[in-house]
């Protein structure tokens, strides 16, 4: 088996649209400046806390800053979370509502949520969980679908995927972005921590994060 190409970020072209595969678990679109993310789900640790599971609070502000690190680096136009923002409105804190309300700010360009099914029942101040909207040569959603048209790629979070590496008691279960051309869909992996992830195939295209790079997988 040849080695993985390793780099910070990878290239991905579909209908004339370039896509970069960040390693902080970001889909960048530089030509519109659209940066995409999904699954932070955030308030996980204190909705855990909640059902008598102690977990660590800190985790939020890790993502949180690595989400604004990303912005300041890229200075992008628009910032689209692909669902599951929160966890649950059960950790949904003042704290944490405070954060989220100053997130555009912060970022210094507009913020927008496509609504997860983490994210039902919940409100956001200046912040409503939209539909499935289609931007330029992508249609965006939260769970992964087919979509009408050829030449729109889907670009979908929910399924958290990783790769597994290796065999037997020496694998490893990595983040990835998977692609799967026949059915237009580019997962990506979440940008939480505090997540867990589903094995894609090798049916897919994989493109795993591993020591802050992005490494195709052969």
């Amino acid at each position: 088996m040849e080695p993985a190409a390793a780099s910070v970020r990878a290239s991905l072209a579909w209908h004339g649209t370039r896509l970069e595969l960040m390693a902080q678990r970001a889909l960048w679109q530089p030509d519109s400046g659209l940066l995409l993310v999904a699954d932070l789900h955030l308030g996980k640790a204190e909705s855990f806390q909640a059902s008598g599971i102690p977990l660590p609070s800190d985790g939020d502000l890790g993502n949180l800053n690595q989400l604004l690190e990303l912005a300041a680096q890229l200075q992008p136009e628009r910032v689209i979370v692909l669902g599951d923002l929160i966890h649950s409105c059960s950790g949904l804190t003042g704290e944490l509502r405070d954060k989220i309300r100053a997130l555009p700010s912060l970022l210094g360009c507009a913020l927008e949520l496509i609504g997860g099914n983490h994210d039902q029942g919940s409100w956001l101040e200046g912040l409503a969980a939209g539909p499935c909207r289609r931007s330029g040569n992508l249609w965006l959603s939260h769970e992964p679908n087919t979509p009408d048209h050829h030449d729109l790629l889907n670009v979908a979070g929910h399924v958290h995927p990783v790769a597994v590496l290796g065999h037997g008691g020496d694998r490893l279960r990595l983040p990835c972005f998977a692609l799967h051309r026949a059915k237009r869909q580019l997962l990506l992996p979440a940008f939480g921590a505090l997540t867990g992830g589903y094995a894609v195939s090798a049916d897919y295209q994989r493109w795993v994060i591993a020591d802050a790079q992005v490494l195709a997988v052969p």
